[in-house]
């Protein structure tokens, strides 16, 4: 049947004969699987944007730090504030089952230059698990992030940032040479890529150790920063911010009901949060996807129907001829699905190429001043390809009804038809 010239001939015959209905009909096709395509890739685009922002660290990261008590407790008045210190990363590592890699972090803003380059850059002092933590790329092949032995020796070493190389360094590789940060000569050991939060300022990472000797007099810790294995869910999140929050107001003496004492901030939450609503946002484009395909396959149902409609006079001809029900049956179901299949094509063609061109737009637009909040917008050629399958068999099954009702006419019912 499939490859029966004389019915592919007719079949041709019959859409030459009815242009414009078959348009109609192929259009409909066409804008539900193009428009499945194009809603798919903006929730795609849209999702991968809001996850680009947790790629600059691991999903169990949490990060915490001091802030303000807002109770009274004990003797002591609200508003005091909390100073993290080595007693509280010593807390974690030792009293905190869940922590994996722990790392203190000092912040200090430092007037940098090379030459004749100059710019201020964020010092940050950080332990060696910080690269775990904050999931770092290093992307120089001679380059490394801090060791053990920087920390033990307080060396004055620094990985930057991209943003620090191009503006000191420029085109040169900066691996090994020295620059000087505040008057204090620090050596270039490593390259990151990270935008830092969508933002583009000039990092460079430097041994812990050293920043608590040069920034911070020897003393005190801005933040602590730790991967937590575990935490899968958000009760679970939950329970340990409470059992954590407990021992740090312990520790520091404040009623462990004030939440706004430390300030905290865990990855997974955030993650699993934005999932959840993405999740629903997905589910909302495909039931929104599916409706504009079964719109196109309901439309072909009906121009089969008229078709059948208007060939009845012909089909009994047909079998009063002699034609089997099955040839009858066949001619129709193909001529269907020939229409769907050729215009879904064309639909899916036009709905992942215009994906694909806003996606090589994107990414060669300047977007180093802003987060990115729509990235990749594509869709998976399997599942556009899945979706043509769909389409395909569900134009067969619309063309079924109104092929088995032309079967079912006999020829002398059909030969009165005008």
């Amino acid at each position: 049947m499939i490859f029966d010239i004389d019915n592919w001939a007719e079949i041709f015959s019959v859409i030459k004969k009815n242009k414009l209905r078959t348009f109609l009909t192929g259009f409909s096709v066409s804008w539900g699987i193009f428009m499945f395509c194009i809603l798919l890739s903006s929730g795609n685009g849209l999702k991968n944007g809001v996850t680009s922002n947790f790629s600059g660290q691991s999903m169990n990261s949490i990060d915490f730090w001091g802030r303000r008590t807002s109770i009274p407790y004990k003797g002591f008045p609200d508003q005091r504030k909390i100073t993290l210190d080595q007693n509280d990363l010593d807390l974690v590592r030792n009293q905190i089952p869940e922590a994996e890699s722990v790392s203190g972090m000092i912040w200090s803003n430092v007037s940098v230059n090379y030459n004749t380059f100059n710019t201020d850059c964020q010092f940050i002092g950080v332990n060696p698990d910080f690269l775990k933590i904050n999931g770092l790329t290093i992307i120089s092949n001679d380059g490394r992030f801090i060791s053990e032995a920087d920390m033990r020796e307080t060396r004055k070493v620094a990985v930057i940032n991209t943003r620090l190389q191009k503006v000191l360094f420029q085109d040169d590789n900066p691996v090994g040479k020295q620059f000087l940060a505040g008057g204090i000569g620090y050596t270039v050991i490593g390259i990151f890529r990270n935008d830092f939060n969508g933002r583009n300022d000039a990092v460079a990472y430097i041994p812990f150790t050293t920043a608590q000797a040069l920034y911070n007099q020897g003393w005190g810790i801005g933040d602590i920063a730790f991967t937590a294995k575990g935490l899968n869910t958000l009760e679970k999140n939950e329970a340990f911010q409470k059992r954590l929050r407990e021992k740090l107001a312990g520790l520091h003496v404040y009623d462990p009901k004030d939440e706004r004492a430390i300030g905290m901030w865990t990855g997974v939450e955030s993650y699993l949060r934005f999932m959840g609503i993405f999740n629903g946002i997905s589910a909302f484009i495909w039931v929104i996807g599916s409706g504009t395909l079964i719109a196109g396959v309901i439309s072909v149902s009906n121009i089969m129907l008229i078709t059948v409609r208007e060939r009845t006079r012909e089909f009994g001809i047909r079998k009063a001829l002699g034609a089997k029900p099955s040839s009858i049956l066949g001619s129709i179901l193909l001529e269907s699905a020939f229409i769907t299949a050729i215009f879904g094509y064309f639909g899916m063609f036009l709905g992942v190429g215009l994906g694909e061109l806003i996606n090589s737009v994107l990414e060669n637009a300047d977007t180093s001043q802003m987060s990115f909040v729509f990235k990749n917008p594509t869709v998976d050629v399997g599942v556009a390809v899945g979706a043509m399958c769909v389409l395909i068999v569900s134009g067969v099954v619309a063309g079924y009804y109104p092929a088995m009702k032309a079967v079912k006419i006999s020829a002398i019912e059909a030969m009165r038809e005008i």
